[in-house]
Order: structure tokens, then sequence, then C-alpha cells
């Protein structure tokens, strides 16, 4: 069997038995290995994508698509068809073009539900949103059972909803209530809180803030526990105090959710239904009291359809709702960002 030695170069005038200028000994056969390829190779099973794998994506998730289309876009759309027209259950379905918008800019009671909308909003929204950012920064701190607290929190959440109003609605109530009875110890005479429209938004604020607080708070409490403690320490070591760190580390941090917090808050206090209608459960509880004092749009929306079955003046009312919605949801993004201000 024949050495196989490795080649050595050739020698400026060498040419004995010399090839690509390695030196090849006589008698012997040299083998010579083809450098190595400095590019990755690519798998040529994966350059080629068969027709049915190319289908196999799109059909994965077509069910979602399906879904969507089904008890999403198409009510959306019909909804705006709907808004177009007289449209009533027995029938009668009657083109009238932008008439039902037109009547609802000159129509008082619509008017007087989405102030009643927004005045709820704001004061639900805004306390619960900073009660929920304080309380998911206290129950981010080491503190004598966490978890216990953190379950504790949600528990207003998943109460029943009906519960929630029967209960509150004893609360405020102006002769017996345990409200008015502890603001008579203080020298406060009796609040009809159904009576008056401030009295009956802050009712019912408190209801929803009660309700809501504790989720968001957990909400905001997964974001903190992505936030490194070692920002906190360096902080710390710099001289910045609890309120400094809150304000200069967490807030900016949490921007994405707050955004999110916010814009879902959003949604939840411009279709706000449940806690009104409950709040007053008599005769007029579909109007939000005896002079619509606290009737909302999803109130006046029922109303509407379910009371006087003008589902084509209803429908109209959901597509305000929606631009409602957008409005405020744009501008509370706009002034979310304004965080990235803080120091």
């Amino acid at each position: 069997m024949p050495d196989l030695r490795r080649a050595e170069p050739v020698l400026p005038g060498s040419s004995s038995g010399s090839r690509a200028g390695l030196a090849v000994p006589s008698g012997e056969t040299a083998v010579m290995a083809s450098p190595p390829d400095p590019r990755p190779r690519r798998r040529r099973s994966g350059a080629v994508v068969s027709r049915q794998e190319r289908i196999a994506g799109p059909l994965f998730v077509s069910p979602f698509f399906l879904v969507f289309a089904a008890f999403g876009l198409f009510p959306v759309v019909f909804t705006l068809w709907v808004s177009l027209h007289d449209w009533s259950l027995l029938g009668d379905r009657t083109w009238v073009g932008l008439d039902n918008y037109r009547a609802l800019v000159e129509d008082d009671h619509f008017w007087n539900a989405l102030t009643n909308t927004l005045g709820i909003f704001v004061l639900a929204t805004v306390p619960q949103l900073l009660m929920a950012l304080g309380l998911a920064a206290l129950l981010n701190e080491k503190i004598r059972a966490r978890t216990f607290w953190r379950m504790g929190v949600l528990l207003p959440n998943i109460t029943s909803v009906a519960a929630v109003g029967i209960i509150f609605t004893l609360l405020f109530a102006r002769d017996f209530g345990l409200v008015n009875w502890t603001l008579g110890h203080v020298g406060v005479d009796p609040i009809g809180w159904q009576d008056h429209r401030w009295s009956s938004w802050l009712a019912i604020s408190i209801m929803v803030d009660w309700r809501w607080t504790g989720y968001n708070a957990l909400i905001f409490l997964a974001a903190l526990q992505a936030v490194p403690r070692d920002i906190y320490e360096a902080a710390e070591i710099d001289g910045a105090n609890a309120w400094r760190q809150f304000w200069s580390i967490t807030v900016p941090l949490l921007r994405p959710t707050i955004l999110f917090v916010v814009l879902v808050s959003t949604i939840g206090g411009i279709q706000l239904f449940t806690e009104p209608l409950l709040f007053n459960s008599g005769a007029n509880a579909i109007t939000g009291g005896t002079t619509r004092q606290f009737q909302t749009l999803t109130m006046y929306l029922y109303e509407k359809a379910f009371t006087g079955l003008e589902f084509g003046y209803a429908s109209t009312i959901a597509w305000v709702m929606f631009l409602v919605i957008a409005v405020v949801g744009l501008v509370n993004a706009l002034l979310v960002r304004r965080l990235r201000s803080v120091d």
C-alpha cells in the first residue's frame, strides 16, 4: 500500500513531480483534498416548498378568520347597512340614507346619554387606573402573604355583576343606606344618590372602580415583574427616593401596558350598561332615572332597539358609539405617549 505523505511546497526553480505548486514524491500517489467551502451549505429539501406545504399554513389559521368574519366583520357591516334604513322586525325596511344620523344630531336624549357616558367614564377610569398602578407597585414589594393579597384583589372582578349592583344600590340608598348612615355621623344630610346627576355619576363610578381596579392592578403587576431590579438598585444608589423611582422608572417602562389598559378601559367605559341599569332597578331602569340623569349610550341604544323597536336608529347609535370609542381611544393614546417626557 503506498505511503501517503503530506505534500511539501516546491521551492522556486524545482520542477520534479510538481503540480499546482506542490511537490509529489516520485513513485507515490498524492491525495489532493479540496479546500473547504467557506459559504454555509443550504439544504435542498428546504429550498423547495411543495404545494401542500404552501396551502397548509393558511388552512391552519383559516378557522380564526372564518369565525371573525361570521361573528365580527359581518355584524359590523350589517349594522351599518341597517342604520341606513327604517328597520323594523315586522318587515318594514325602508331606505332612508343618512336621515337617522341627522335625527341623531338633533336628539336631546342622545346628547344627554353621551354626556352621562363621558362623565361616568372620566370619574371611573382616571381614579381606577391611578389606584391600580399604585396597588400593583405595592403588591410588587416584599410584603407578608403576598400571594394572598394578589389573589384577593381579583375577587371583586369574579363576583356576579348583578350581586354587585344590588349591594351597591342598597349601600347608596337614601334612607337606610350605609353610606348615608356613615356621612350622618359627620353632619352630612342624607343624599339622594339616584336623584341627581353628579351624585349618581359618583355612585356608579365607585361601583365600577371597586369591580375593576384589582383586575387592572394584576395587569400592571405582570408588567412590573419584567422590570429588572438592578435599575431600581442603581437609582437608589444615586439617591432617588421611591416617588422619583416611580415616575422616572416605573411609569416610562410601563408605557405599553398603560396604553393597553387605557384602551381596554375606554372600550368598557363607553359601553357601560349593567352597573347603571342595576343602580335603579325600578320602572325607570332603562331610562336611567326619572330625568335620565344617568342613562348611558348603551342604555339608550337598548331602549330604542327593544322598547321602541327602532332598529335602524339603534344601529345608528351603535356606529356613533364606535366612533366615540375610536376618538377617545386616540386621545388617550396621545396622552399616554406624552409620558416619554417624564424625567
